[in-house]
């Protein structure tokens, strides 16, 4: 066994700001670092209860802004689990996230598809 573990993802957003409003202020995210080094900014948050990171990173380039909302190639590929999924729906709805679907019961729980501002499609999940 090795001390390994996955500390952190990049999320490439158009701003900074206007991600730090959405995840934090808006899903109450936390912030762990906003840290300005020059050209950029060193920020990282995370989903409340703590566990991976998640590094904001703008997009500067043509080809990074391509890429922002099709990271996972047009897949879920983010995954936030909560213990009231008719709760959190509200809240995400409410902060401007699309759901593509109503919760559906599946054997591992209750699960929703949605899509963020900048079109990065997550899970919903209430573990059954």
């Amino acid at each position: 066994m090795t001390g390994l573990r996955l500390a952190a993802i990049t999320l490439i957003v158009p701003d900074y700001d206007i991600a730090l409003a959405f995840y934090c202020e808006n899903l109450g995210f936390d912030l762990i670092e906003d840290i300005d080094q020059g050209r950029k900014r060193w920020v990282t948050i995370a989903a409340p209860g703590g566990g991976s990171h998640i590094v904001l990173a703008r997009a500067d380039t043509p080809a990074q802004q391509d890429a922002i909302g099709n990271q996972g190639a047009g897949r879920v590929w983010l995954f936030l689990q909560t213990d009231d999924i008719a709760r959190d729906q509200a809240l995400i709805t409410n902060a401007g996230a699309v759901f593509e679907e109503a919760p559906r019961h599946e054997s591992y729980g209750i699960v929703a598809v949605w899509r963020d501002p900048f079109g990065n499609r997550w899970d919903l999940i209430q573990p059954g």
